[in-house]
């Protein structure tokens, strides 16, 4: 009977621990759910469970349209940050001239769209640690052989992107300056002479001599180094720290690089 009263004790002692292992299981799993959708609060994510973040869609190779779908460079960094802050990617397109507005009126988390951070645009909004490093190149058309060096922009038309850091580069040369809403559209108006020069990323101009075949060419050194990184609203530090994370992650197991040689060949933060 002792026996008999002992095996009983342990099969009820055996479904106590399995019932309360269950129980705990349970209750972890709420509990992960539970720090997920806080976490997403802390965010103030426009959309529960994902990045939503813009570009403008015509920075060819860094973020552009093919087949409908938005592609490139940013597009691939801003999905690796999504997946390794928890979230689901949701890219978009946005007119350049009014990316920043659209940012501080939360029609998407962030702009993962070749924004350099400057001191001006840091009053509005923060900057994530730099996740590519470039320059403002200037080019001309490759007939074009008065125009040797930087100075020689001095009283020429100079075509920029519409609300790009590149106004303030061209108005120590000249006074006259045509905006455009993309960087080909610029480029494009070298050869026929519509502008003299363009100042724009030197990445996106030696891009479009590859791929659109345009003739024109680069002059000088770049104006200035220009750190590349995403920005985010002024109230949303957990997301700003997340994406921080994200690129130190992806810089440190080589992934970053791995997208960088993808689209360029080289690692660009070590420009």
């Amino acid at each position: 009977m002792k026996k008999v009263a002992s095996l009983a004790l342990l099969i009820s002692a055996f479904f106590l621990l399995v019932l309360g292992g269950c129980a705990s299981d349970g209750t972890k799993e709420t509990s992960t759910a539970k720090e997920t959708t806080e976490n997403d609060k802390e965010m103030k994510l426009v959309n529960e469970g994902k990045l939503t973040f813009a570009m403008s869609g015509l920075l060819k190779p860094l973020n552009y349209k093919e087949n409908n779908k938005l592609v490139g460079f940013d597009v691939e960094i801003g999905q690796e940050i999504a997946k390794r802050a928890g979230l689901e990617p949701n890219p978009v397109t946005n007119p350049w001239e009014t990316i920043l507005q659209g940012l501080k009126g939360k029609k998407y988390d962030a702009i993962i769209g070749s924004m350099t951070a400057t001191e001006e645009r840091a009053k509005q909004v923060d900057f994530s640690d730099p996740y590519y490093i470039s320059g403002a190149q200037i080019f001309v058309a490759e007939t074009n052989d008065t125009l040797k060096t930087k100075e020689d922009l001095k009283g020429k038309r100079i075509g920029i992107v519409q609300a790009s850091t590149y106004k303030q580069d061209a108005e120590k040369y000249t006074k006259d300056i045509k905006g455009y809403p993309s960087d080909v559209y610029a480029l494009q108006d070298l050869e026929p002479g519509r502008v003299d020069a363009v100042i724009t990323d030197k990445i996106v101009g030696i891009n479009a001599m590859k791929e659109a075949g345009l003739k024109i060419k680069t002059v000088d050194e770049i104006l200035k180094q220009e750190n590349i990184a995403v920005a985010v609203n002024k109230d949303n530090p957990v997301l700003l720290k997340k994406i921080n994370e994200a690129i130190a992650s992806m810089v440190e197991d080589g992934t970053y690089e791995e997208i960088s040689n993808k689209w360029f060949g080289e690692n660009l933060l070590e420009k």
